[in-house]
């Protein structure tokens, strides 16, 4: 029988995957229906979902102040109800106006979830770099499924089904949410009560380590948003031989390149996406310092090692960064977990979405514009070169825990 505790914390999981989930329906409605069925091109209608990305970062701040002022849970049956009802209310836009308006309802909605649910997430068990990994993988997976989960509903049904049925699902969980969350305030388990006098561990003077945390978010945003956004472009001008090899391997009748490009990419998104495991199982054994150094060993020398590679040997080393890429994930929210009192936590993580979004906003020019100039070899040396300041900065303003304070952490969680 699963644990009240277990239900809670997958509840939580499901609610990081619709969040991701639900924030890139439109991406792919835009893509594939809208511009056919409303006249309008790609880059005309993009511009209507840009005030929902930008509410889902701008939001994220008042959100987790009123999750620190009020409820946390009752924030996330918020989250719950309110993405799914604007998902509805977007499927039924008659003209791209409405459309832009449910978007950006379902930015204020989603905005919710990041600084709300990690800070449940960080705030009730001991374990919190597992945690993290684990909950961030489900955000992953959010992302990867709803490119396949919208066309399928648009070829099944029709692009409106794509809002309306995930937003059905959003709104199923509130009641289950709202149950389970209400008997653990009425059941706190031993894990609970002990993590609300948990003493964090001592990275340094609190000014010091935030300050590292804000550079590892806005250079680590800059690093993954590059690599998440350009892989496919990458893997078109570099891997196009390795695609050719292939369709004559599998004997296809045409050159299906695109589609194999597109598959390559998605295997080491997911792959990559792993590695959050990996950090999150050392953050808990062995603290943060050591798993940053680690980390970022791994991004530089890949990017380094990128430049004039082709075809199979850019496909692995590929995979090697984006390994470190994405395990760089969880870092950030298990230092700020460590440093910021349960009781403003909510708050904090708001903060750092803003700075992300900050982050996520100058990456796409600066991939223009270093790409028009110096191709991706140039692109490749600027994100080593991002990877060693996080390496050093963080080396210069983290503290190593004490060794009887980092095994109490261990072993008494």
């Amino acid at each position: 029988m699963i644990s009240r505790d277990t239900e809670y914390f997958l509840l939580l999981n499901v609610g990081h995957f619709l969040d991701h989930y639900f924030i890139l329906i439109f991406a792919t409605v835009a893509a594939l229906a809208l511009s056919e069925g409303w006249g309008l091109s790609y880059s005309e209608l993009l511009p209507y979902g840009a005030p929902g990305f930008a509410a889902f970062a701008l939001c994220a701040l008042p959100s987790g102040w009123l999750a620190d002022r009020w409820s946390r849970d009752g924030m996330m049956c918020i989250f719950f109800m309110g993405i799914g009802f604007s998902s509805i209310l977007t499927g039924f836009a008659q003209n791209p106006f409405q459309l832009g308006a449910g978007l950006l309802l379902m930015g204020v909605f989603a905005s919710i979830y990041h600084p709300v649910g990690l800070a449940i997430v960080t705030g009730r068990w001991r374990k919190t770099g597992m945690r993290l990994a684990v909950n961030g993988v489900w955000g992953n997976l959010g992302v990867g499924s709803a490119a396949l989960i919208t066309g399928l509903l648009i070829d099944l049904a029709s692009w409106r089904a794509a809002f309306i049925v995930p937003g059905l699902i959003g709104i199923a969980f509130t009641y289950p949410y709202y149950i389970v969350s209400k008997k653990i305030r009425q059941d706190s388990t031993p894990e609970e009560q002990g993590v609300t006098s948990h003493q964090n561990i001592a990275y340094g003077p609190k000014w010091r380590v935030l300050l590292c945390v804000y550079m590892i978010t806005l250079l680590g945003n800059v690093i993954f948003q590059s690599t998440t956004v350009a892989l496919p472009e990458i893997f078109d001008e570099r891997l196009t031989g390795l695609a050719d090899d292939i369709s004559e391997t599998l004997s296809l009748l045409t050159s299906q390149s695109a589609t194999i490009i597109g598959v390559l990419a998605f295997l080491v998104f997911a792959a990559a996406s792993l590695a959050q495991l990996v950090t999150g199982f050392m953050l808990d054994s062995i603290g943060a310092k050591p798993t940053i150094l680690l980390v970022m060993a791994v991004q530089i020398s890949a990017f380094l090692m990128m430049p004039g590679l082709q075809n199979l040997a850019a496909f692995a080393v590929s995979l090697g960064f984006m390994l470190g890429v994405f395990g760089q994930v969880p870092i950030n929210d298990f230092l700020m977990a460590k440093t910021v009192s349960n009781k403003a936590r909510a708050r904090a993580f708001g903060l750092r979405a803003m700075v992300s979004f900050l982050a996520l906003s100058t990456a796409l020019p600066m991939i223009s514009v270093i790409h028009v100039n110096w191709g991706f070899d140039g692109l490749f040396h600027i994100l080593a070169l991002c990877s060693l300041t996080i390496l050093l900065g963080s080396q210069i303003f983290l503290k190593t825990p004490p060794r009887a304070a980092s095994d109490r952490s261990i072993f008494q969680r």
